[in-house]
């Protein structure tokens, strides 16, 4: 079910303004920005925080739509935050199959949503760029689908892997460049790497900007 768009504006204005308050954070945007309508998108970012999904929920003007661990919802108001902004709970023995998680991206995406993708697969526990999985380059070819390389720096100080409380540390957010390919790419069995070499050269592109 997708989120309510009534409060999912809410909630997505009051999270904006929080994040410019009290992170200072800041938006970059290094192709014209995403409106509403139109295409849809693979939003692939890096991650390195439980803040990740909802800045960039905050900040991408479109609805997002993606996974999240199921323990996240134990906590009323955390859990009514995030479905507003596009959250859909999935349990780690679901999360740890490579397939069934596939599958369910696709669903979303064939849906008629934009998807929000953490290629690295789990949080970064030092803030840096992990090696990427494949599996955003299996969805892209499948469904022929652009993506839009977001990077977040700051989100890591203001919110590491087992805190509890967000720090006032300075966060930025960068929207690249769409990654469009051509068909044959999209159906190449190989055409798969040059999908993933794209996404990690348009990260350290993003990561040094």
């Amino acid at each position: 079910m997708k989120p309510n768009k009534i409060f999912y504006a809410f909630i997505k204005f009051t999270f904006a303004i929080a994040l410019r308050i009290y992170n200072r954070c800041s938006v970059k945007w290094l192709a014209p920005e995403i409106k509403s309508g139109g295409q849809n998108y693979i939003v692939a970012c890096n991650h390195c925080s439980n803040l990740d999904p909802v800045i960039v929920g905050c900040f991408f003007h479109k609805p997002l739509r993606y996974f999240a661990k199921e323990e996240l919802f134990r906590s009323w108001f955390l859990r009514t935050c995030i479905t507003a902004l596009g959250a859909v709970p999935v349990s780690r023995a679901d999360n740890a199959s490579a397939a069934g998680a596939l599958r369910g991206f696709m669903r979303l995406y064939d849906e008629g949503s934009d998807v929000l993708i953490f290629p690295e697969g789990g949080r970064s526990l030092d803030g840096k760029l992990q090696p990427l999985e494949a599996g955003v380059a299996v969805i892209a070819a499948h469904e022929k689908a652009p993506i839009l390389p977001v990077y977040i720096k700051g989100s890591f100080d203001a919110m590491p892997p087992g805190a509890k409380f967000i720090k006032p540390s300075k966060i930025k957010i960068i929207f690249g460049k769409p990654l469009v390919y051509a068909e044959e790419v999209y159906k190449k069995r190989e055409g798969r790497d040059v999908i993933m070499k794209g996404l990690e050269s348009a990260f350290r592109d993003l990561e040094r900007e």
